[in-house]
């Protein structure tokens, strides 16, 4: 959430500025602004709501200059107001800040008796006054701003201007991230890569508690100690942050549209031609350990559940799965012999990242299941394993979902045969379904248009349920996320024996039920929840294969026919329709795709 970019440049930045910050639009905001300093004069503007508000806005006062900051914001503390969008100005001082300030009241306390006033209701804008406050007292900027930091407690991401100073920017963080960028005689600053690509292809991470003076010449950054510290310079790939459509009326579209490719890079990966599965570095060795620990939020929370069906049933090796913010709270024991692995699509996920930092120096091994292999989770991980999905913008997540699940069950296929829990046929066989799954993706996208019409019913209903059995329940739990997140339909997901244990009280002739149900091996104890539903005038939508469609008969309200595949992939084939369902009916809504309501694609604060 929030976005961070910054510019000393050779030419007129505003437009620079707020073309990068729209390549963080997918980070989720309801507000933004840029300053910038002009002629040694600090200037701002700012608007509430799309960055085309900012942009006509600079139409009608245009703001010079060649050194600038901007900031699209995620409310936190104050509305979405053009009084408390970013740049937050106090005097000499311009601040932009992605994270939560928790002292920022006792700083208030101490600013506002020092006679100085507060114009909003952020505890941004007090960064902004004591830095000000520091810099009436004779410092220097750098020489204030670092004062400041040095007074903050909390996560925070933050990029000083200041009146007078064409050429510095001072940068920081502690809980968030932020990159610096190198250019020919200029120098860039940025929450991720994806807004700096089009800038340059030279990107320096700054670390935990580390702060930088950045002036056109280069980058001086020091530690939390105040330590010189300079960190590696590193390329990037320029492709892999391009940011376009590719002719879909939605990223989202796009990405769902790319998961046959990107599952192919995932698997040229990690598989080797003879079948063998290939870790990066000294890998895992799963015949020592006892124990998994899976943690992540959101969709990724998911991935875990899913994977949890497939480490106990197939290498035989208990897993406990928790939400990331629940799990340092409850303070949980993690023994000698545990594996914690996180999964995280940004690897910037703060409550991910907090609950790593907890099992540090407590379990045998630390793993990372990510897509951005330079982000915090991955660079604190003894082992981090990108799944190659490629840039993802959709809030809503599709290709990197199952880019994780598939890395997941490559480790447990690799754990299983480390542990011999399977035998050399039955690997064998597993390894060839994986090797299916671009292929299967594929056929699964292509009835896309048939869904279509089951999404515009859909669209009509104000609540959904979704049932699913075994390891398709936390397939179920996904489709009832995706419906929410972007179509604003209240949707909850059970697994289908709890039908009949409180959820069945809600069924009635306006509730729909999306049943997610391959014929597997409890397909018939499915059908008779299905049977449950029916009696009840509830409309059954039926995701599964032919011989499912055929065997639950033809009172089914709707049908949706997925390829029949093995058992081991199926959860992977079927996000499908839940993706597909959930855009589907966001389109006949109208709701905004990529983008939906109060959500932000990295929630980079507790």
């Amino acid at each position: 959430m929030c976005g961070i970019v910054g510019v000393l440049g050779n030419h007129e930045v505003a437009p620079i500025l707020v073309e990068a910050l729209k390549r963080l639009e997918y980070r989720g905001y309801d507000s933004a602004g840029i300053a910038t300093v002009n002629g040694g004069t600090l200037g701002r503007r700012r608007a509430v709501g799309k960055l085309a508000n900012l942009s006509d806005r600079l139409v009608h006062e245009p703001l010079a200059g060649k050194a600038g900051i901007g900031h699209t914001r995620w409310a936190t503390h104050g509305a979405p107001t053009e009084g408390n969008a970013h740049p937050h100005r106090a005097g000499p001082v311009a601040v932009v800040h992605n994270g939560i300030i928790e002292n920022f009241r006792e700083l208030r306390a101490e600013v506002k008796a020092a006679g100085l006033a507060f114009q909003t209701e952020t505890d941004t804008e007090t960064v902004a006054l004591l830095t000000q406050l520091y810099m009436d007292q004779g410092l220097a900027p750098a020489e204030a701003a670092f004062k400041t930091l040095d007074r903050l407690d909390g996560a925070f991401a933050l990029a000083f201007l200041f009146d007078g100073e064409d050429d510095l920017i001072v940068a920081a963080r502690k809980g968030s991230p932020l990159a610096i960028g190198h250019g020919d005689g200029e120098m860039f600053v940025g929450s991720d890569a994806i807004a700096l690509a089009p800038l340059t292809d030279r990107i320096t991470y700054l670390e935990e508690g580390d702060r930088a003076i950045v002036t056109r010449a280069g980058v001086e950054i020091r530690d939390a100690n105040g330590t010189l510290a300079n960190r590696a310079m590193r390329q990037i790939q320029i492709d892999a942050a391009r940011v376009d459509k590719a002719g879909h009326k939605h990223f989202m579209a796009k990405e769902i549209a790319e998961q046959p490719v990107v599952l192919g890079n995932t698997l040229a990966n990690y598989l080797g031609a003879d079948g063998s599965i290939s870790l990066p570095g000294a890998g895992i060795d799963f015949s020592k350990i006892d124990r998994l620990t899976m943690v992540a939020c959101g969709t990724a929370y998911y991935a875990c559940l899913t994977a949890k069906y497939w480490f106990e049933q197939i290498a035989r090796l208990p897993v406990e799965v928790d939400v990331a913010s629940e799990f340092r709270y409850r303070e949980p024991p993690v023994s000698p012999g545990t594996l914690a692995l996180f999964v995280s699509q940004s690897g910037e996920t703060a409550d991910t990242l907090a609950a790593l930092r907890y099992c540090e120096g407590k379990a045998d091994k630390i793993v990372s299941v990510i897509n951005v292999p330079e982000s915090s989770i991955a660079r604190e991980s003894d082992l981090a394993l990108p799944i190659h999905a490629g840039v993802e913008v959709g809030v809503a997540s599709t290709k990197a979902f199952t880019c994780q699940l598939t890395v997941l069950l490559l480790l447990v296929l690799q754990a299983a045969h480390a542990r011999g829990t399977l035998t050399d046929e039955a690997y064998a066989d597993h390894i060839s379904a994986v090797r299916g799954l671009p292929a299967l993706i594929n056929l699964g996208i292509e009835q896309s248009d048939k869904m279509q019409s089951t999404a515009r019913k859909l669209a009509e209903a104000r609540d959904i349920l979704f049932l699913g059995r075994g390891v398709m329940y936390p397939l179920a739990l996904e489709g009832a996320l995706k419906l929410k997140e972007i179509s604003y339909i209240h949707a909850e997901a059970y697994a289908s024996g709890e039908l009949k244990h409180g959820p069945i009280a809600l069924i009635d002739k306006h509730v729909p039920v999306v049943v997610m149900a391959p014929r597997d091996p409890l397909f018939d104890k499915t059908v008779s929840n299905m049977q449950e539903v029916m009696a009840r005038k509830g409309k059954v939508v039926l995701i599964s294969d032919a011989a499912g469609l055929e065997a639950a008969g033809e009172e089914v309200w709707s049908q949706i026919k997925m390829p029949s595949c093995s058992d081991l992939v199926a959860p992977i084939l079927y996000a499908v329709p839940a993706q597909l369902l959930a855009y589907h009916t966001a389109v006949a809504k109208g709701t905004d795709v990529d983008q939906p309501r109060n959500l932000a694609k990295s929630v980079t604060v507790e």
